[in-house]
């Protein structure tokens, strides 16, 4: 299992009139724990374009258990639980600043060959990177 953290601020172009996070933006926020994640291994999405290598996503869940608001510091724990093999599996934990769990979410993304235009085994440097984890 592998797990990185990263903190974000909540910007006001990303609050609704209620001055909640508008619940569309988890989905962002997803994305920067995933960036973040593979930036902790050494890593990123364009390293892995530059391979020939994309990552889709193919499925989306997110649970809402508390709002966040403007200028909040937001904690995003991002997790991979199982060895990746086609897809890979990113779990999230979102907490506010004083550690109450506020969001709960899971994303399923594909290795994709951009040229072959199908679905492909992870790039070896990531697997080499991530692998350590589950050994």
């Amino acid at each position: 299992m592998y797990t990185h953290s990263t903190t974000i601020r909540v910007r006001y172009s990303e609050t609704d009139q209620m001055g909640y996070v508008y619940n569309g933006n988890y989905a962002q926020y997803y994305e920067v724990g995933r960036v973040e994640m593979l930036r902790s291994l050494g890593m990123s999405y364009g390293d892995m374009e530059e391979t020939g290598v994309m990552m889709p996503l193919l499925e989306l869940n997110s649970k809402f258990i508390k709002p966040a608001y403007y200028d909040q510091e937001i904690t995003i724990k991002t997790t991979v639980k199982e060895l990746p093999g086609v897809r890979i599996y990113f779990t999230y934990e979102l907490f506010n600043e004083t550690g109450d769990l506020i969001n709960l979410g899971a994303t399923t993304l594909v290795f994709f060959d951009m040229v072959k235009k199908r679905p492909c085994p992870p790039p070896q440097n990531f697997m080499t990177r991530i692998g350590q984890y589950f050994e």
